[in-house]
This record gives C-alpha cells, sequence and structure tokens, in this order.
C-alpha cells in the first residue's frame, strides 16, 4: 500500500474530518468494491481457505493444505484465498492440480504480501474489510487452516456472521488439531460460561481428516444448498468482460 494510501486510512480512523474527505474515502471504498466484484462477477461457488502466508512448501500445513484443496476443487468449486504466499498458496496450488478454478483476493501491505503464481484470476485490494467481504460473497465454505491475527480475524467474523444470521449457515472446518487445541478449548470455555450457546458448538468442525473435511462440505454445502453446475453468466463485452476459461 502507498503510503499516501496507508495515511489515509490511519487518517480516516481518527475520528471526524470534513464532509469532503469523508466523502473521498467513502469513494474510493465503493470503486474498490467495483472493481472487485467485476472481476469476480463469473467464478461461480467458491470454497475458501484461510491461513498464514509464512509457511514454505516443504511444512506439513503447506502440504496438508495443497491436499485439501485438490479433494474440495473437486466437487465441482473454485478456490478462493487471500491470494498471498503461504497457505494461500498452497490452496491456490492444490486447485491447479486438478485443472479446477484458482483465485484470489490480495492485499497490498508493506511486506510479506504478494499474489502467488497459481492464480487464474484475482483483484488486488488496499482495504482489509473490502478484501473480506470478497471473500464471504462468493463462498459455500470455509476452511481455517493454522495461521495468525489475520486468520483468526477471518474466522471469527465469518463464524460470527454465520451464528447471527447475517450470512447463511455455512460450513466452517478448522484443520491443524494441535495448532489450534488452545482455541478449542476457549471456545468450549465460552460455551461452559454461556458466553456463547451449546447449539453454536456445531458451526465448526475441528478435524485433521481430508475427507472427513470434504464429506462435511459436502453435506452442508452441496447438499444443504441444492448447488449444480451452470452455465456461466454471460459476458457482456460492452463492459469489457472476458468470461472465465
Amino acid at each position: 500500500m502507498s503510503n499516501h494510501k496507508q495515511n489515509s486510512e490511519k487518517k480516516f480512523l481518527e475520528g471526524p474530518r470534513s464532509r469532503w474527505a469523508e466523502l473521498k474515502f467513502a469513494v474510493s471504498v465503493f470503486s474498490e468494491f467495483i472493481t472487485g466484484l467485476r472481476k469476480l462477477h463469473f467464478i461461480g461457488p467458491c470454497v475458501t481457505i484461510f491461513g498464514s502466508a509464512r509457511f514454505k512448501e516443504d511444512h506439513h500445513y503447506y502440504k496438508l493444505t495443497r491436499e485439501v484443496s485438490q479433494e474440495i476443487a473437486k466437487l465441482g468449486f473454485a478456490i478462493m484465498t487471500g491470494g498471498g504466499p503461504g497457505i494461500m498458496e498452497a490452496a491456490n496450488r492444490g486447485a491447479k492440480d486438478v485443472g479446477a478454478l484458482s483465485i484470489g483476493c490480495n492485499i497490498v501491505l508493506p511486506k510479506e504480501q504478494h499474489h502467488n503464481p497459481y492464480l487464474d484470476r484475482y483483484v488486488t485490494l488496499d482495504h482489509f474489510f473490502v478484501r473480506k467481504e470478497l471473500l464471504r460473497k462468493y463462498s459455500f465454505a470455509f476452511i481455517v487452516m493454522p495461521g495468525g491475527f489475520g486468520t483468526l480475524d477471518e474466522f471469527f467474523e465469518a463464524l460470527t456472521l454465520v451464528q447471527t444470521r447475517k450470512i447463511e449457515k455455512f460450513p466452517i472446518v478448522i484443520m491443524g488439531i494441535d495448532y489450534h487445541k488452545d482455541l478449542h478449548a476457549h471456545i468450549h470455555r465460552m460455551a461452559e460460561e454461556q458466553t456463547i450457546n451449546e447449539e453454536d458448538m456445531e458451526l465448526i468442525l475441528f478435524t485433521d481428516s481430508i475427507k472427513e473435511a470434504v464429506h462435511h462440505i459436502r453435506k452442508h454445502s452441496i447438499y444443504d444448498f441444492n448447488l449444480k453446475l451452470k452455465k456461466a453468466n454471460k459476458t457482456m463485452w460492452i463492459l469489457g468482460e472476458k468470461p472465465m476459461k
């Protein structure tokens, strides 16, 4: 992200400003949404995979992500990620391994984030909140792999929206049981303290089994939402749209 755009976002969060400054920021956000919506309009149903940008291709979690992505893609889903390296790259790579559509919503950061080479289509964004909305908009399931603050942010926001019925009851799968054991214990603690309902525990599947993850997503995405393959939306040449391959 350029220094100008970083400063623009910081200033927006400092409190009330002039009407003109607020309007310019709102227009820039709207423009970013329109760019993302146009680029991703033809991708079809997706499964989004969240995870750290820091794991290399020889890491166990990278390999696990690539394998689960392959199997989910075989169900007919496009695989969507944050578009960067690490777990995101592994997921997009898994989709490409089996000839499935590979999509990325990349974010501009001062370091660490660059789009990976396994993307059929991607959009690069400046705002995290725009990115997260696009990652959710096209997804019928979410897989959470080991990651850091960003991964947990994406997980809990998706989970909260499902819990509060702001979005449909899409399945959420967390893989890496040992890595997430403290998270699992904390969610159980919330249920014990009644800060969440006991049935909220059913919104999440913790597993290390690719077979179980695939079965869960097939059952609660394809069957529950009656997903079927259909012809792609018709492109409009006047808008410069190109069909997906």
